[in-house]
This record gives structure tokens, sequence and C-alpha cells, in this order.
């Protein structure tokens, strides 16, 4: 490794680890970064589904919570494009063997952060009563509910933007334990918070948004701590006398970009799919499928951290020109994920009604129980063929091919999912099944898709019909020199 001018993984006091796991056996990294994201995801989806459980007890307060749904996507959106595209450029830099690079392409990283929140932050604060009335939200008593929660967390969203991205900092350096215990740590307290906020204090549905806010900012407090003060992450943020890199920016726009835009179709897809069930079944429909949603997101959690793991084994693997590697991470990971998802759907198509019980204990919420069964029956077919949408993405974001990306997502999601959820449930007129099992087909659709495109991109890095990474690592430039 580089150790002069370029770094390298040996720095005194630096992560090194993950980097090692990077660069070493791709099979055993895609499992060693993969395993503490899955623990950290189970956890923050224990805390979604604890929040649900404990507001289907507030009168609507289970469609606010769903009509806040696409809003919170749509600000992942704008972090997850500033996460994804520094973090896969810090793996790619450290494959380079360019540490940096991957100092610069950090730093870059947090200053786009900040600037993404404030212009986020604001105007939906301001516009969200007006976007719910848009979306046909009639009932005073919904509407009240979901505008507090909405501004709410909004006004927390800098710390949202802040956390999420220094994750993806540590998760591109491969250190993807302490991302892992900063989330998990997250969930815990905020899990512990909720009751407390929600009843009582007597606070509601605001009580629920303002756990969830203080929660986001103690674990930045501790990010902030491990980043700018500890200072023991690999990569490190030379403020004081950093210059934005041109080629830096370009690469991180490359991936981030498309990587929002991913985000939004998804923001867009279930901005459009609330409006659907809301003019065919009105509040119940979107009650039906905020909820149920939430119990999908249980089964693809463990794609979740698959995912982040290809996006950083990957970068690596491509930062190096090591494609062979590439291609084994990313059949292996496609490999785990489908058998995963198999065993979910099983147990999710057996298991819906004892799956359901947590979210209608009480009076005004009991009466979803038979259409979350019906919801959960017919949307587990798609399970298994979302591992290879979300696999295959993914690890085109780590090789810096967000254009890639951002097609395998707007396929998937306003391409075919949402008119094929509008054939079955509106055209044919399915009714409320006909949306869900129009998500299950169009699902299968766009996952085939992805799958051939993938093999058949790294197939082409592999013959060189397809072009590797064009930046330099400190080895090349001295090897020009001389």
């Amino acid at each position: 490794m580089d150790k002069g001018k370029g770094g390298g993984p040996s720095g005194k006091g630096k992560n090194t680890k993950g980097v090692e796991i990077l660069l070493g056996d791709p099979k055993k990294a895609v499992i060693k970064l993969a395993i503490p994201m899955v623990i950290a995801m189970s956890v923050h989806t224990a805390y979604s589904l604890a929040d649900a459980i404990w507001v289907s007890g507030i009168e609507r307060g289970l469609a606010a919570v769903a009509l806040f749904f696409p809003f919170f996507m749509l600000s992942m959106a704008f972090s997850a494009g500033v996460g994804v595209g520094g973090g896969a450029v810090i793996s790619q830099r450290i494959g380079a063997n360019n540490k940096r690079g991957a100092d610069l392409a950090a730093s870059t990283t947090m200053l786009i952060t900040l600037g993404s929140a404030f212009v986020l932050t604001v105007p939906m604060i301001i516009l969200c009563p007006y976007i719910f009335e848009m979306m046909g939200v009639e009932d005073k008593v919904t509407l009240d509910a979901a505008v507090l929660y909405s501004r709410i967390m909004f006004g927390g969203s800098i710390f949202m933007f802040f956390s999420m991205v220094s994750n993806a900092i540590l998760r591109g350096e491969g250190d993807a334990k302490r991302a892992m215990i900063i989330m998990v740590g997250s969930a815990i307290l905020n899990i512990i918070l909720d009751p407390i906020f929600i009843y009582p204090l007597g606070m509601g549905i605001a009580g629920a948004a303002a756990a969830s806010v203080i929660s986001m900012i103690i674990a930045c407090a501790v990010l902030f701590y491990w980043l700018f003060i500890q200072k023991t992450t690999y990569v490190s943020f030379p403020i004081r006398t950093f210059k934005f890199d041109p080629k830096i920016i370009r690469d991180m726009a490359i991936i981030g970009i498309p990587a929002s835009l991913s985000q939004m179709s998804m923001a867009i897809m279930a901005f459009a799919l609330n409006v659907i069930v809301l003019y065919i079944a009105g509040t119940k429909g979107v009650e039906i499928y905020g909820t149920g949603w939430r119990i999908v997101m249980i089964a693809v959690l463990p794609l979740l951290g698959i995912a982040t793991a290809i996006t950083s084994v990957g970068g690596a693997s491509y930062g190096a020109r090591k494609y062979r590697k590439l291609e084994i991470a990313y059949a292996y990971s496609l490999q785990i994920g489908i058998m995963i998802e198999v065993v979910m759907a099983i147990i999710t198509f057996v298991a819906a009604p004892i799956l359901i019980m947590p979210f209608t204990w009480a009076d005004n919420s009991q009466y979803l129980a038979p259409d979350l069964v019906i919801f959960l029956r017919i949307i587990f077919l798609m399970f298994p063929a979302t591992a290879f949408g979300m696999i295959t993405g993914t690890m085109f974001q780590g090789i810096g091919k967000g254009i890639n990306a951002l097609v395998v997502m707007l396929l998937r999601t306003l391409g075919i999912i949402l008119p094929s959820a509008i054939l079955f449930g509106i055209i044919l007129d399915w009714g409320l099944p006909g949306i869900w099992f129009g998500i299950a087909i169009g699902g299968w659709i766009a996952g085939i898709f992805a799958f051939c495109w993938g093999f058949y991109h790294i197939d082409g890095l592999k013959k060189g019909r397809i072009k590797g990474p064009d930046f330099d690592s400190p080895k090349d430039t001295a090897s020009r020199s001389r």
C-alpha cells in the first residue's frame, strides 16, 4: 500500500481493519460488511414497528405517518444521493490506493450535506399542508395530524442528513461496525422515548415525531465526536486546507444525482400509490398500504444490509480494476439475497394473521386486520424479485455507474410497478388487491431485467468491452511520470 503522499491504511490511530476487509476476499467482505448492517437495520425496523404500534393508539395516527412516508422518502433521496455518491467515491479511491482523494471526497460530502438539508427543510415545512390537500385528504383530524407530524420531522431533517451521510462515509471505508452501533443506539433510544412522549407526556402524534428528532440529535453528537474530535476514521477532513476538486465532485455527481433521482422515483411511486388507494378506499386504504409496507420492510431488510455491502466492496474492487472480484461479490450477494427472501416470503404468507396483530390491537385499528392479511398474502410474491433490482442497483452505484442504477430504479418504480398497479387496480377494477398484485408482478419484470443487465456489464468490464475507472491511483501517476 502507498504510505507516502497518497496515504495508506497504516496511519497511526486510524481505522485500517475496514480497508483491509474491502481489499480482501470478496465473499468474506460482503458477509463482514452486511451482517452489522442487517443487525442495525433490524433494530431500526424494530423501532419503526414499535412506532407504528404506539401510533396505532392515536386517532388517525397510522394515516398521518403513512401520509408522511413519501415526504420522508423525498428527504432520504437528497441525503442518500450525497451519501451514496460520497461513500462510493471513497471506496473507489481506497481501492485505487489514493487516501488523499478519499479525504477530499469525505470533506466534499460533508459540505454538500449541510447545503442540501437547508434547501429541503424550509419549503417542505411551509408546503406540506397544501400538498396533503392536493392528494385528496379531506378529513380534518387526519390532515391536522399529518401536518403536525411532518413539520416536526422536517424541522429535524438536518440531523437526519448528517447521520445518514456520516454512516455512508463509515461504510465507504469499510467501517460497518460503528455504523451499526450508531444506528442501533439511535433506534433503541427512539423505542424508549416513543411511548413516553406519546402517552405519559400527552403529546400524541407530536410526541412520536419529537422522540425521533431527539434520537437523531444524540446520534449526530456521537458521529460528530468520532469524525471531527476523536478523528479515528481512516478518512480525515482537512477543512482548513480544503479545496473543491472538480473531478471528485463530478464523480460524486455521476453517482449521487442518479441515486437521488432513484430515491425520488420511489417517493413519487409511494405518493402516487397513496393517491390511488385514497381514490379506491379512502383513508382506510392509506392505512392498509402504509402499515402493510412496514411489515414488508422487515422482510427486505436483509437485502438492505447486503446492498450497502456490495456498494463498498464493488467500489473497492472496481477502483482496483479487479473485475473478477467484483463479479464474485455481485453473484454471491444475489445468491444470499434470493435465498433469504424466499424464506421471508414463505414466513410472511403463512404467518400473516400473526404479523398484523401488533398493528390492530387498538379499537380504532382492528377493522384493518382482514385487509392487511390480504395485502401480505399477495405482496409476498415480490420478495425474491426485490433482490435482483436492489443488489444490481447498488452494485452499479458502487462502480460509479449512477445512470445505470437510475435506469434500474426508474424502470422498476415508474416504468413497470406503478403502471402495473394502475392496470390491475383501476383499469381491470380489481380494487386494492389488484394494486397489491400489480406491485408484485411489476417487481418481477423489473428484477429480471436488472439481473441480466448487471451480469452483462461486469462481463463487459472483464473482456474490455466496457471502459473501467478513469481516475488514477498514486501508483499509476508515478509510473507515468517515470
